[in-house]
């Protein structure tokens, strides 16, 4: 059985953080479109995580039923 993967979490909690920062420079900078630019990246790196442990957890239901 598989362990709650918290590490996971804090990877995405940090990049949020990250992200969020960098916004809020580059937009008192007035490089708004730099920071939307930099937010959507933030947004994809997240989702690819997320995709990926997705996947885990497909593989883990497909083990569980042995399919």
């Amino acid at each position: 059985m598989h362990i709650l993967r918290v590490d996971l979490l804090f990877q995405i909690a940090g990049i949020g953080i990250f992200i969020s920062v960098l916004n809020i420079v580059l937009k008192e900078a007035g490089k708004e479109e730099q920071a939307q630019m930099l937010t959507l990246v933030g947004v994809v790196i997240v989702l690819l995580l997320v995709l990926q442990l997705l996947g885990e957890l497909f593989n883990s239901i497909r083990d569980l039923f042995n399919l």
